[in-house]
């Protein structure tokens, strides 16, 4: 039999090769290729004919999988309505951001609602796991506790006790006998995890694996893991902040993009049944930079304040910061209104920021962003009563965004009576709200600034 070669994979996206090389083909990233044994070849091919799978049609209806609720609203939101069987979860997040309290609280949950869960922790021992659960107010609860890292002893532990629900913490620790290659390495996670899911579905059980993130902000390892599971999720927020937000970034059972807003206390993650409120219960006498941004996040509306600081720079190359927004859209922003609207920002810092640690990706904080930068620069605040959404194209127009009742709706109801939008091809009608619809941004600053 030859002799198996050595194989080089990349660990940003788990492309193989042939040999070593700087950068990756597949995924462009530099100094990511390692080498790795190759996986044990097994046992030959089998000898005959495969058995035929059975076929349905698109017509075939089936009932919807049955979900078990764990009492955490915010959790059971995130997950589309609760816990599926036989589901495999991937949970990634910072160092530190409360992925461990916040599994330790709904295995808790899940177990006082009767399902039998088990928290195997690779990386604290048992004693450790304890302590959290004492501070927590948990340690009563009926959940089976494990220490191990190998990953033949823990499925044979699971076929022993078949519990409903199993949590891995994390997947970066675990270890195959049969993978010749360090723990944490490509080949030890995709097999770990390709292990841990099959079972998930051989069994029934439903397994959430805990994933370590980069500096980059993504789940470490290969990302065929993020192919195999059915859900993942990240947990965000700023350490120094007590606002974490639960994002689904995939889920076959659910929304994407849906989100679970907690608050860090001293007695681990409480749920925030109003996200809106809460973000702006801080927002004080209206300041000049501060705009309400009214978006959505997954299926619920969500205000959030966009706070901007203008001031000159002493610097040849100015500055730009932004903090839970996308440097690029920023720089297009800035640019927009430099050439539509005659406005530079040349010569100057820009810090841009979204308050409550709250990170914001669609499109409609455009306008708000543009709002923000000129409220600033030309040191003149917005009514405390306005919201403002809207998508801003590179001609300068202001393009209509998705679900504008529900935005003024959520506005409606926390007390604000005027907004400022794109025009719209079918009115939005609803009533305490006062709708300034803008065709493009150069109105914006004429009518609402007085700038030009």
């Amino acid at each position: 039999m030859a002799k198996a070669q050595p194989q080089f994979t990349c660990t940003a996206c788990g492309a193989t090769h042939r040999k070593w090389a700087g950068r990756c083909e597949a995924c462009g990233a530099w100094n990511s290729i390692i080498e790795e044994a190759p996986l044990s070849a097994g046992p030959g091919p089998r000898v005959g004919k495969g058995r035929s799978i059975a076929l349905t049609t698109l017509a075939d209806s089936e009932a919807p999988p049955p979900r078990n609720t764990s009492g955490m609203a915010e959790l059971d939101r995130v997950l589309g309505g609760g816990l599926v069987a036989a589901s495999a979860i991937l949970v990634g997040g910072d160092p530190g951001i409360g992925k461990s309290t916040l599994l330790l609280q709904a295995t808790s949950a899940f177990a006082a609602k009767g399902l039998k869960t088990l928290y195997i922790s690779g990386e604290e021992a048992a004693a450790q796991v304890r302590l959290r659960a004492a501070r927590l107010g948990l340690a009563q609860a009926p959940v089976q506790l494990g220490a191990e890292t190998n990953l033949r002893d823990i499925l044979a532990t699971l076929d022993t006790e078949r519990p409903d629900l199993v949590v891995i913490d994390s997947i970066q620790t675990m270890w195959l006998d049969s993978v010749e290659s360090a723990p944490g390495s490509v080949a030890q996670v995709r097999a770990a995890a390709h292990e841990l899911v099959s079972f998930a579905k051989r069994r029934g059980v439903s397994v959430i694996l805990v994933g370590h993130v980069t500096k980059e902000g993504q789940i470490a390892g290969p990302r065929v893991v993020e192919h195999m599971v059915d859900t993942v999720l990240y947990f965000e927020g700023e350490r120094g902040h007590q606002f974490r937000i639960l994002r689904a970034v995939k889920n076959r059972f659910g929304p994407a993009d849906e989100i679970g807003v907690f608050e860090m206390t001293g007695r681990g993650l409480a749920e925030v049944a109003n996200p809106s409120a809460l973000f702006l219960s801080e927002r004080g006498t209206p300041a000049p930079g501060s705009v309400v941004f009214a978006g959505i996040e997954g299926t619920r509306p969500m205000l959030t304040e966009i706070q901007a600081l203008v001031a000159p720079s002493p610097l040849g190359t100015p500055r730009r910061t932004v903090v839970g927004l996308d440097s690029a859209r920023l720089s297009t922003i800035l640019a927009v209104l430099e050439a539509r609207c005659g406005i530079p920002f040349a010569g100057m810092d820009v810090f841009l920021n979204v308050a409550g640690g709250m990170r914001v990706q669609e499109p409609a904080a455009d306008l708000a962003v543009a709002c923000a930068l000129l409220s600033a620069r030309e040191d003149v605040a917005l009514p405390a009563d306005t919201v403002v959404f809207g998508e801003i194209s590179l001609s300068g127009a202001l393009r209509p965004v998705a679900q504008t009742e529900n935005r003024l709706k959520e506005a409606q109801k926390l007390g604000f009576c005027a907004a400022i939008a794109p025009k719209l091809a079918k009115p939005a009608d609803q009533p305490g709200i006062a709708l300034k619809q803008m065709p493009d941004l150069a109105e914006v600053v004429g009518q609402v600034f007085g700038a030009g």
